[in-house]
């Protein structure tokens, strides 16, 4: 009897040393992967009758444990475990080139602000075959900061809603670099299709850009005066194009506009077409009210690149030209 005693005892030992084992060292992961979307959902098994598990939110970090088929099982950080489909997670590699582009992405200057028309996909890079690295709500605020001409018929897969077989071949389309900002507060860089960014362009600019056939790519304030009331009024530098998306410049035309009080309303102070501009345009505001404003871009036209200088005092814009260039622009008031 003792001895019967003795061994059963002996096996509850060992199974409860195994259970603990196993409960404080659980399975080591295959690898690291971070949740790919907005929200992702932990299934109990794989198979297509099956319950909600728990859900997680985009980048949270995940042990990936078991692969079958298009499915993977996952294990959260507080040791949940689950099935999700393989679309909705990234791996290692691409969450920190996500990272490296949202770190650079933050730094750069921001040459429109807009939103997204419809739900739309954020991209690591421009072109609808990239990977993409989660979807946007509609109407998504985004900081726009770089263009990029991509052809279309080298983008064979579909960005959300676009038909790529109604595309011709040989076209380009315009995909830009922004920083989206999320309901959660956090921000995301990636590229998103030029069609489905909508700007939101300061008025009256649109108006007036409208009347001289203008696609506006870009908007900058370049200072502020006050009108009859007091009442301070931006004066801006609109930048932008003719005719359609995939051009090889950024924009091509570039307008100032500056505020008249006596008529109560924007004028066009400076207006200049032979440029083949390159983002980003650079601004350099005066460190007392009243002084200059410049900016700069880089010129692809001509023979290479080039700085293309301004300056504007009060009211008047001028090139800065250097020495040996000719024929002094002209200036509209």
């Amino acid at each position: 009897m003792t001895r019967k005693l003795l061994l059963g005892l002996t096996v509850l030992l060992i199974l409860g040393t195994a259970g603990y084992i196993r409960f404080r060292h659980p399975k080591a992961p295959m690898e690291v992967g971070y949740a790919g979307e907005r929200q992702v959902i932990l299934w109990s098994t794989s198979a297509q009758v099956r319950e909600v598990v728990t859900t997680v939110g985009f980048g949270e970090k995940l042990d990936v444990l078991q692969r079958f088929q298009d499915q993977v099982k996952v294990r959260t950080s507080t040791g949940i475990s689950g099935w999700i489909e393989e679309r909705e997670l990234l791996s290692a590699d691409v969450w920190q080139t996500a990272k490296d582009l949202n770190k650079k992405a933050l730094s750069m200057p921001i040459e429109a602000r807009g939103h997204t028309k419809v739900l739309s996909n954020l991209h690591i890079e421009p072109g609808r075959d990239s990977l993409r690295l989660r979807q946007l709500n509609k109407n998504t605020p985004l900081d726009v900061l770089a263009r990029q001409p991509v052809a279309v018929a080298m983008s064979r897969g579909a960005a959300a809603g676009e038909d790529p077989s109604a595309s011709p071949p040989g076209k380009k389309e315009d995909w830009w670099l922004v920083l989206a900002h999320n309901n959660d507060q956090t921000t995301m860089a990636g590229w998103v299709m030029g069609r489905f960014i909508d700007l939101d362009v300061p008025a009256p600019l649109p108006d007036y850009a409208s009347s001289a056939g203008m696609r506006i790519v870009g908007w900058f304030e370049l200072n502020r005066v006050a009108d009859v009331l007091q009442n301070a009024k931006p004066q801006y530098l609109l930048v932008g194009t003719h005719g359609a998306e995939g051009q090889p410049c950024d924009f091509s035309l570039l307008r100032v506009y500056t505020w008249g009080q006596k008529r109560e309303r924007y004028e066009t102070a400076f207006v200049e077409s032979d440029v083949c501009g390159k983002l980003p345009v650079k601004i350099t505001k005066p460190s007392a009210p009243g002084g200059e404003v410049r900016f700069e871009f880089q010129n692809l036209s001509g023979k290479g690149a080039e700085e293309r200088k301004y300056v504007m005092r009060q009211t008047v814009v001028r090139r800065v030209r250097e020495a040996g260039e000719e024929k002094p622009l002209k200036r509209k008031r």
